[in-house]
């Protein structure tokens, strides 16, 4: 086996430039498990397939994986039963699905690797057999430009029922990355080619570079007889016994630390010292069952300026036990009220141990709820933690900050402190009960002063602190508006200087062909460019 440290190191040492170009296929390689299933579940939940369309589809896909049937005939049965459907509600679905169900299937290995080709300048692609409406929302969430996939034939903005000749299978890859190839100005022998089947044999044998990324059974022998690098990933996919019940205790270990604790506000009557002994409990008894692990740079910045406004990036439910490893004390938050309809004992816990319960959807009672907040920071000494982003994100991406932390801090006259979170995703990705053992990278940011803050600059305030994370990350930064600058905190250290980040594209939709024409579809109700293949009869 291959180690994703050794397959990183080969990208590494590969020439850099768009002509080196890596391909990616999607179901089994990208994602863990099949984007079709998915959709088809959807289909049928939304009433487009009635039950006994949906077992054609299904008796369908057994022949096609029992060699019975090839792989145009599986699409020509699905494609028909969307016939007069708008393609426009396809890629909306798509996105949704993306959100809700495909996003967290995405191995952090394949990202990884993803991103080590995109920092080589490389043309990177992801080349599927599947339809645009599964691949192009994860191929922007990615930062991949290139899609070429298997299109349904459109009229008239609708679904005509058929399937659009070649489709991008077996010769269907091989023609489609020699294109891509030929645009770049490539060579496929200098290429990269990630696959987990022999489905995609001619194109592995085709590239100079194939690497067998969860392969099945027949791939990993075909792939130890030529000797391609082979790497299966336990990171995703369905999770052993074990990591279940593990992942049970993590949680429940919250209330059992927080018991064991009592004791010590009873004997003493110190609340404070009762939570922030149970807090640190929590911390190092999650962290063993989960198996987590921290990697922090600027530890130091944890503790210089408290009490501060500890804000930090949302990706995953594990964030919880990584901040209570960072900050082990004198600490309060605040938390979504739903937490205490749906886990009322935790709840009432999280209360206890200083978190205050927001109505995300009444701005004006959540305003009034934080206030005692600012009490805590003036007169216990306690510092305040948010997410600034509100809520958990699908993936490393920021999502826009929202201003409740930087009211806080400049009311309370105390520092903001930002806490970079880098890879929360690899232990549990927003959606996932199950934790899996991981190490996380941590940065901890230099304390920004807040004293000269004024209600009036608060917005340029806010993308400064965004724009520190983003640098961090390796994101694009947002456009600060005029008006007076941020002033560092007095014992800031100062920050290593980091690479250029990465330009985000969207993603191009080409046709199974490979031509080099790309066509972007603009939803009607959206701001932002999603990938749309252009309508094309049959041939």
């Amino acid at each position: 086996m291959t180690s994703i440290q050794q397959l990183l190191r080969d990208i590494d040492e590969s020439p850099s430039g768009p002509e080196i170009t890596a391909v990616f296929d999607f179901d089994g390689t990208i994602i863990a498990g099949y984007s079709a299933t998915v959709f088809i579940r959807e289909q049928f939940r939304r009433g487009d397939v009635s039950p006994r369309e949906f077992l054609e589809i299904m008796g369908a896909m057994t022949n096609f994986g029992m060699g019975n049937l090839g792989f145009s005939g599986m699409m020509a049965v699905n494609a028909q039963f969307m016939r007069g459907i708008e393609e426009e509600t396809y890629y909306e679905v798509g996105e949704q699905l993306y959100t809700r169900q495909i996003a967290r299937r995405i191995y952090p290995e394949s990202r990884a690797l993803v991103n080590a080709h995109l920092s080589k300048g490389h043309t990177v692609a992801i080349i599927s057999s599947a339809t645009p409406y599964q691949v192009a929302p994860a191929a922007e969430d990615l930062g991949i430009e290139h899609v070429l996939c298997t299109h349904l034939e459109v009229a008239n903005g609708k679904f005509t029922g058929a399937v659009v000749r070649p489709t991008c299978f077996g010769q269907g890859k091989v023609d489609a990355a020699e294109a891509l190839a030929a645009e770049v100005n490539g060579d496929l022998d200098q290429s990269f080619f990630y696959s987990d089947s022999t489905d995609d044999q001619l194109l592995l044998e085709r590239v100079g570079k194939p690497r067998a990324l969860n392969p099945s059974e027949k791939l990993e022998r075909l792939a130890r007889k030529n000797k391609w690098p082979i790497a299966s990933f336990g990171s995703r996919g369905r999770p052993s016994l074990g990591q279940f019940v593990r992942s049970i205790a993590a949680t429940s270990s919250l209330v059992t630390s927080f018991i064991a604790g009592l004791p010590i506000y009873a004997l003493t009557g110190s609340k404070r010292d009762s939570v922030n002994f149970s807090f640190s409990l929590f911390a190092d008894t999650a962290s063993a069952l989960i198996g987590l692990e921290l990697s922090v740079k600027g530890e130091e910045n944890l503790w210089s300026h408290r009490p501060c406004v500890f804000v930090f990036n949302h990706q995953s439910k594990a964030d919880v036990v990584i901040i209570a490893k960072l900050l082990r004390r004198d600490i309060a938050g605040i938390g979504k009220k739903e937490i205490k309809r749906e886990q009322p004992l935790i709840g009432k816990v999280m209360e206890f141990g200083g978190v205050v319960f927001i109505d995300r959807a009444n701005s004006k009672n959540a305003i009034d709820s934080i206030a005692p907040l600012i009490d805590t920071l003036r007169d216990e000494g306690k510092s305040v933690v948010l997410a600034p982003e509100g809520t958990r994100t699908v993936s490393p991406t920021l999502a826009p900050f929202k201003k409740g932390a930087f009211h806080i801090a400049m009311q309370a006259g105390v520092p903001i402190v930002p806490i970079v979170i880098r890879n929360a995703g690899d232990v549990a990705p927003k959606g996932d009960f199950v934790f899996r053992s991981a190490t996380v990278d941590v940065e901890i940011l230099p304390a920004v002063d807040t004293h000269d803050w004024s209600a009036d600059t608060i917005d340029q305030h806010v993308t400064e602190v965004r724009n520190m994370f983003a640098r961090s990350l390796g994101q694009p930064e947002q456009a600060v508006t005029t008006g007076t600058k941020r002033k560092p905190a007095r014992k800031k250290t100062p920050a290593k200087k980091k690479a250029a980040p990465r330009k985000k594209v969207a993603a191009k939709v080409t046709k199974a062909t490979g031509k080099a024409s790309a066509v972007k579809k603009k939803a009607a109700a959206k701001s932002k460019v999603r990938a749309k293949a252009k309508p094309k009869s049959a041939k």
